[in-house]
C-alpha cells in the first residue's frame, strides 16, 4: 500500500511540476531532480533504493524506443560521422580522463574502478537530450546529433563499464583493452542484428491487424521486446532498442491507419510523459540512499572529488566538439566543400549539452557489493556519490544555463523542416488535382463533389505550391438505396484525395526531399481530415 499511495504521489508531482516549467519556461527535467530531491528530504517518507536492473528495463527501452521512432534512418546516416564521434570517440576519451583524475585524488581504488566510473558518468542522457533539445528552438541537425549521440553512446559506456568492473570484481589490476574493443563491435553488432529483427516483425506483425487499440498495444511492447532479449543474449539491449524504433518509425505510414497512428501518437505522448517524469523524480529521491552509503570520505574530499570529475566531464566535451567539427575539414577538403564548417558558436552548444541522467545513475547503483574474493566493492558509496553529483552539476548548471547560451549566441533553427513542411503540402495538393482530374473520368456522376473538392484544392495550391495522389475504387451494394450508394461514392472520392495526397508525401520522404519530422506534419492533418470525413 506504501508503494502505491508513493506512486500516486510521485505522479501528483510530475503533473505539478510540469505545469510550473510550462509556466516559466524551465526545462521539465530539471525541475524534476529539484523536486525529487526536496520529496526525498522530506521525513515521512519512507527510504526509496531503487533496483537499478528495473530501471534500466522499464524506463530505459521506452523512452529509447520513442525517440528512435521519430529520428529519420537518412538523416542519421547523412550525421553518421559527428554522431559517431561524439557517441563512441568521446564517450572513450571522457571515461579515461575521468579514470586518469580519479587515480589522480584516489589511487587506492585501482584503475577498473575508476574506468568503470569514467564509463558510467561519460554518456549524456537520452531522456535529458531528447526532453531539452527539442524544446530549445534548435536548428534541427543539431538536435538529431544530440538524440543521435544520446540513442548510441549507452552502449558505448555500457559495455566500457561491464568490462571495467568484470576487471574489478576478479581483483584484476589493469583494464584488457583488446578485449574491450572486440567486446564493443561484438556488442553492437548483435544488439543492432537483434533490432532489426525485432522491428521487421513487429512492422509485418502490426500491417496484419485492423485493431487500433490492439496496434498501439502491440507497439508498446516492442522496445521490450527488442531489450530483454538482446540484454539476455549478451548483445546491446540499448541498440535492439533503437534499431527496433528505427525500422518501425520508417515503416509506419505504410503498415497503420490513421486512426491508428493518431491513437498511437497521444498513447505515447503520455507514455513518454510519466516514464520521463518519474525517471527524474527518482534520481532526485536517490540523494538520502546516496549520502547514507558514502563512508570514510570527509565533506571537504567528496566535494573536492564531485567538483574533479564533474568538470572533467564538461571540460572534456568542450575540448572535444571543436576539433571534432573542424578537424575532419580540414584534413578532406572534399568533406568541407559537400559539408561546409559551420559557425564556431554551433559547437559550443553542442559541447554545453551533455546534460547526464537517468542510466548513468542506474549503471551507479548496479555496481556489485562484492568482488569475487569476497571483500567490499572499492568505493561503491563514494562511485554512486560521485555519479549523482555530476548528474546534479550537468542536468541543473548546463541544462538552466543551456536556454540562455542559445539566445546569447544566436543559434535558432533554420526553418528547414517548415519548408520542408511547406513543400509537402504544395506537392500533395497538386496530387489532389491530379487524382480528382482522373475520377472525373471514372464517376461522371458525381462531378458536384468534384468540382467542389478541385475548388478547395485550387485555392490551397495557390498559397502552397504542390501536391500528388492515391487510388481508390467506388464501390456499392445492390441492397443500398440510391442516397447509400451516393454517399459511399462520395465518400470514396474524398478517400481517393486524401491517399493521392498522402503516397506523394511519402514518396518525398523516400526519395529524401523532405525529413521525417516534415512527413508526420502532413500526415498527421491527412489523418485528422481522413477521420473527420469518416465522422
Amino acid at each position: 500500500m506504501e508503494a502505491l499511495q508513493l506512486i500516486l504521489l510521485l505522479l501528483a508531482v510530475v503533473a505539478a511540476i510540469t505545469v510550473v516549467a510550462e509556466r516559466f519556461g524551465i526545462p521539465y527535467p530539471i525541475l524534476m531532480v529539484v523536486a525529487g530531491l526536496g520529496v526525498g528530504l522530506l521525513p515521512f517518507l519512507p527510504r526509496l533504493e531503487l533496483d537499478p536492473e528495473m530501471v534500466l528495463a522499464i524506463f530505459l527501452p521506452p523512452i529509447l524506443f520513442s525517440a528512435a521512432f521519430y529520428l529519420s534512418p537518412r538523416e542519421l546516416w547523412r550525421n553518421v560521422r559527428p554522431i559517431s564521434l561524439l557517441a563512441v570517440g568521446l564517450v572513450f576519451t571522457t571515461t579515461l580522463a575521468v579514470a586518469a583524475v580519479m587515480m589522480l585524488v584516489a589511487p587506492e581504488l585501482g584503475w577498473p574502478v575508476a574506468i568503470a566510473l569514467g564509463a558510467i558518468v561519460s554518456p549524456p542522457d537520452a531522456i535529458a537530450a531528447t526532453a531539452i533539445a527539442r524544446r530549445l528552438n534548435l536548428p534541427r541537425r543539431l538536435v538529431i546529433i544530440f538524440e543521435g549521440e544520446s540513442l548510441v553512446n549507452d552502449a558505448t559506456a555500457l559495455t566500457t563499464y561491464r568490462l571495467a568492473v568484470a576487471a574489478a570484481v576478479a581483483s584484476a589490476s589493469a583494464f584488457d583493452l583488446p578485449a574491450a574493443a572486440v567486446s564493443f563491435v561484438t556488442v553492437a553488432a548483435g544488439g543492432a542484428i537483434v533490432g532489426i529483427a525485432v522491428g521487421w516483425v513487429a512492422a509485418w506483425l502490426m500491417s496484419l491487424l485492423e485493431d487500433p487499440p490492439v496496434e498501439v498495444l502491440v507497439s508498446l511492447l516492442v522496445p521490450f521486446a527488442a531489450y530483454l532479449p538482446a540484454e539476455i543474449l549478451g548483445v546491446s539491449g540499448v541498440l535492439a532498442t533503437v534499431a527496433a524504433g528505427l525500422v518501425v518509425g520508417f515503416r509506419t505510414p505504410r503498415i497503420m491507419g490513421s486512426d491508428t497512428r493518431l491513437l498511437g501518437a497521444s498513447t505515447w505522448k503520455m507514455v513518454i510523459f510519466v516514464v520521463n517524469g518519474l525517471a527524474f523524480v527518482l534520481i532526485g529521491l536517490q540523494l538520502p540512499t546516496v549520502i547514507a552509503d558514502v563512508e570514510g570520505y570527509e565533506a571537504g574530499e567528496l566535494i573536492g572529488m564531485a567538483a574533479a570529475v564533474s568538470l572533467t566531464v564538461i571540460i572534456v566535451r568542450l575540448v572535444w566538439v571543436y576539433p571534432a567539427t573542424y578537424l575532419p575539414r580540414w584534413l578532406f577538403p572534399g568533406l568541407a566543400r559537400r559539408d561546409p564548417a559551420p559557425p564556431a558558436r554551433v559547437p559550443l552548444i553542442l559541447g554545453w549539452g551533455g546534460m547526464r541522467g537517468a542510466v548513468s545513475l542506474a549503471a551507479a547503483l548496479a555496481l556489485p557489493h562484492e568482488t569475487a574474493a569476497g571483500e567490499p566493492f572499492p568505493g561503491r558509496g563514494l562511485l554512486i556519490f560521485l555519479t549523482f553529483s555530476v548528474i546534479l552539476v550537468t542536468l541543473i548548471g548546463q541544462g538552466l544555463s543551456l536556454p540562455r547560451l542559445i539566445r546569447a549566441v544566436g543559434v535558432v533553427d533554420d526553418g528547414a523542416t517548415e519548408h520542408e513542411e511547406l513543400h509537402a503540402r504544395a506537392v500533395a495538393s497538386e496530387a489532389a488535382l491530379v487524382r480528382l482530374e482522373e475520377l472525373r473520368a471514372e464517376v461522371p456522376g458525381h462531378l458536384p463533389l468534384i468540382d467542389q473538392l478541385r475548388e478547395r484544392y485550387e485555392h490551397r495550391s495557390e498559397h502552397l505550391v504542390h501536391d500528388d495522389p492515391v487510388d481508390a475504387q467506388p464501390s456499392a451494394a445492390d441492397d443500398l438505396t440510391p442516397e447509400e450508394v451516393e454517399e459511399m461514392e462520395h465518400d470514396e472520392i474524398r478517400r481517393a484525395v486524401i491517399s493521392a495526397e498522402r503516397m506523394a508525401v511519402l514518396a518525398l520522404r523516400d526519395r529524401g526531399e523532405i525529413s521525417d519530422d516534415a512527413l508526420r506534419a502532413v500526415e498527421r492533418d491527412l489523418d485528422l481530415d481522413e477521420l473527420r470525413r469518416e465522422a
